[in-house]
């Protein structure tokens, strides 16, 4: 219990066979039940969850279990048949901690670069009902930035800039960060089938979080890589990730700012996008014809103008976007007077 609140942990592991055993035996003692999703891992993952969770489990005291339907474990260890990828994966635990009546469910991943040590500070916000959703930021202090590589930065930068966009969270930053929580109210309030299984979950869920009015807090903490290698394909990612967010930010639009009231941000949008489409469209017939020493220059300042209006159009777009959505933000101010130590997580055999 935390707060008054029971606390669920998801953990998900994908060939994390050197991992994942650590990850479960250090997750702290105010978590009162622990949901490892073997997402199908084609290694000895599975043979690892299933002896340390029956370790821990042997070792539990009953009374101080959650029971239910009689099941008093602390430690659920749930296999995939087949593999759904990392979102699916979360949505499992999800489904089965919210069935099992956890008010706080929060989110791990099986390679060891989420420190068990501020799990309260994750959880927090949830626990107190100052948000409905938090996840860490490692992106809010160059320190927490310190074990994160320029490539990764570069890309999770981006990211978070299209994830704005999509998410309408214009306050909120990391968006590819995992470690999260989420109260149960939330998760049975959301259409889970409707967001995708795959790398990208974290980015579609903030965009449904956004239409279900939900707040979200970030939580600043630090970057924790180790020798774990990651199964991420970038290029067909970030493409995935790409279109995703795309059709995330119409979604968005058209469900909060005209099926469930009307908000001038959309006629913005609409106008910023189509002058810009027309005025770059127009841009570069204009060089061509004044290439083949045509008279462009007419054309090029219509087009120029063009532009200027849609960047205007689409600078009060976000202005709008971004104050309709502010009360959703969460801005938490603790203090940090240590750090989390930067460390990889050890193998348990």
């Amino acid at each position: 219990m935390y707060k008054g609140k029971s606390i669920g942990v998801v953990v998900t592991a994908y060939e994390e066979e050197s991992f994942v055993g650590s990850v479960i035996e250090t997750i702290p003692a105010f978590a009162d039940r622990i949901y490892v999703v073997d997402d199908a891992s084609p290694d000895a993952s599975w043979d690892v969850i299933q002896r340390v969770a029956s370790r821990i489990n042997d070792a539990s005291e009953p009374e101080k279990a959650i029971a239910d339907g009689g099941d008093g474990r602390r430690v659920v260890p749930i296999r995939h048949e087949e593999n759904r990828g990392p979102g699916g994966a979360v949505k499992t635990g999800y489904e089965r901690a919210a069935a099992d009546g956890i008010d706080v469910i929060a989110v791990m991943d099986g390679d060891g670069q989420m420190d068990p040590e501020i799990l309260d500070r994750i959880v927090d916000p949830v626990a107190i009902g100052e948000a409905d959703y938090a996840k860490g930021n490692r992106l809010l202090d160059p320190e927490d930035r310190n074990g994160m590589s320029t490539f990764r930065f570069v890309g999770n930068a981006a990211l978070t800039g299209l994830s704005k966009f999509a998410s309408g969270y214009w306050g909120i930053g990391d968006p590819q960060n995992g470690y999260t929580a989420i109260s149960r109210e939330t998760i049975e309030e959301l259409d889970l089938d409707a967001i995708t299984d795959r790398y990208g979950f974290l980015n579609h869920l903030l965009t449904h979080l956004n239409v279900h009015g939900c707040r979200v807090a970030d939580v600043p903490m630090s970057a924790v890589y180790g020798d774990e290698e990651s199964s991420i394909r970038y290029l067909p990612f970030v493409r995935f990730v790409s279109l995703l967010l795309l059709r995330s930010f119409i979604w968005r639009l058209k469900t909060r700012y005209v099926v469930q009231e009307f908000h001038p941000a959309v006629v913005f949008y609409a106008g910023g996008a189509t002058g810009l489409a027309g005025g770059v469209a127009g841009l570069a017939g204009a060089v061509r014809r004044a290439a083949g020493d045509g008279d462009g220059f007419t054309a090029v300042l219509t087009s120029f103008v063009a532009v200027l209006i849609g960047i205007v159009s689409l600078g009060i777009a976000i202005w709008l976007d971004a104050e309709e959505n502010e009360p959703l933000e969460v801005t938490r101010d603790d203090e940090r007077t240590d750090r989390p130590p930067r460390r990889a997580a050890q193998s348990i055999e």
